[in-house]
């Protein structure tokens, strides 16, 4: 991408999140988050009424009367957009590909979080953390980040959910709201093919196939207990269906390896499609044990109404 092209990708991506933001008020969604820090501000002796939880027992002991923690509700947030380029996040069977429909997801959440008055941060990773911009605030801090989404260039192919958590759990000091965008790829072991050529054959071209890393969920969990996180699963509708087309090559974008099948056999899409709905169903299973919201986006469908309802729906359940 030429340096006229990267500006003229970011000018876009500016005026479509702005228009996002103003016509569907996506920020409104994320002030629901405000308020879940809190400061400590002071000590000061019992006083009947106050939550026995925030007794400072050591102080207590010490001075030989009853003292309590103070806290302040935190107004400034850290957003965290950790999104995930390894090779699959560059495929894509419509007008674009994952890589840049991320890009205007979390350039959506960015400029979002900027007008609530929120910091920003961004992680991207592969199975290395490739680059990380410390949360700051501002509208020039929003567009650098914009265009490291579509101008950074992985030095690594492959895929590490656990690594990517650990690593903000080291660097945010401070509760924040972490959105993960990721296709889950490599990320979930999908159950045995049938035998023969097609046993590889769990992905579509240019998507990974499946394997079984170790699993990201635990750390998912772990992460969510400290932070808030939101998961958005960017999907691909060519990853869950062949086209009737005949001879395919399929190529594992984070391994190089190549598998040829036919895509006229009615036998072969339809295992192609099974193994790829249990992928999917073992996911889901996976994320709702760990407690964290998930959002699953279609690469094929705007990304805004099924932002929006889901902020809503969220909401709604938190306050009920």
């Amino acid at each position: 991408m030429t340096a006229a092209e990267l500006l003229e990708a970011v000018r876009r991506i500016d005026v479509r999140t702005n228009r996002l933001v103003n016509d569907m008020m996506v920020g409104a969604y994320l002030s629901q988050f405000k308020g879940r820090g809190m400061d400590f501000e002071e000590l000061r002796e019992y006083i009947p009424g106050d939550d026995v939880r925030d007794m400072d027992w050591n102080v207590t002991g010490r001075m030989g009367r009853p003292f309590v923690k103070c806290f302040r509700e935190e107004r400034e947030l850290a957003v965290a957009l950790a999104v995930d380029v390894s090779a699959s996040s560059a495929f894509g069977s419509g007008d674009r590909t994952k890589r840049e429909f991320a890009a205007e997801i979390a350039a959506t959440l960015a400029m979002s979080a900027a007008r609530n008055g929120d910091r920003a941060a961004l992680l991207l990773f592969t199975d290395a953390v490739e680059l990380f911009v410390p949360p700051r605030k501002g509208r020039r801090h929003i567009l650098r980040l914009v265009r490291e989404l579509l101008a950074f260039t992985p030095r690594r192919r492959g895929t590490d959910i656990s690594g990517a958590l650990g690593f903000l759990n080291r660097v945010l000091h401070r509760r924040s709201i972490i959105f993960l965008v990721t296709d889950f790829l490599h990320s979930v072991a999908a159950p045995a093919a049938a035998p023969g050529r097609f046993e590889a054959a769990k992905a579509p071209a240019g998507s990974p196939a499946l394997s079984s890393p170790r699993d990201f969920t635990t750390e998912l969990g772990l992460t969510n207990m400290r932070h808030d996180v939101v998961c958005l699963h960017l999907h691909d509708p060519r990853e869950s269906g062949l086209p009737e087309t005949g001879l395919l090559t399929i190529e594992d974008a984070e391994t190089g390896e190549l598998i040829e099948l036919d895509s006229k056999r009615g036998a072969v899409r339809e295992r192609f499609a099974a193994v790829n709905a249990e992928r999917l169903a073992e996911l889901d299973r996976r994320l709702i044990r760990t407690g964290v919201d998930t959002l699953r986006l279609s690469t094929a469908r705007p990304f805004a109404p099924a932002l929006q309802r889901f902020f809503e729906m969220r909401r709604g359940r938190r306050r009920g």
